[in-house]
């Protein structure tokens, strides 16, 4: 009964690991890593799939390893923050891109200040 939970749990945050790969608001490498954690105790062969996968599994090695995240993807990721920052700006204007300006700042600040 708890493997099928923790499979369930897995399947859950790879969809929702697929949806940050092309949603700008959500992240994709934390529900990757729960999704392994999940598989390590479900199914160890997706677990293995998705720390052999090209793009995504060093990624999640590097943070099992080291519990670091390469300086590349921190600049993709505060990237990724500015455009929806911007994006904020044009589509919904004043006040509402202060929120998005203000999550910037704190979340950027904290990612670029952790160590590699």
């Amino acid at each position: 009964m708890v493997r099928r939970i923790y499979l369930a749990a897995g399947i859950v945050a790879v969809a929702l690991g697929a949806l940050g790969a092309f949603l700008p608001l959500m992240p994709t490498v934390p529900f990757l890593l729960l999704a392994v954690y999940c598989f390590a105790r479900s199914n160890p062969e997706w677990e293995r799939r998705i720390l052999d996968h090209p793009h995504w599994g060093p990624q999640i090695r590097d943070w099992r390893e080291r519990r670091a995240i390469s300086r590349r993807a921190k600049t993709m990721a505060i990237g990724a923050m500015t455009v929806g920052t911007v994006f904020t700006w044009y589509t919904l204007g004043h006040p509402w891109y202060w929120i998005s300006i203000a999550i910037l700042v704190t979340c950027g600040t904290w990612i670029a200040t952790r160590n590699e």
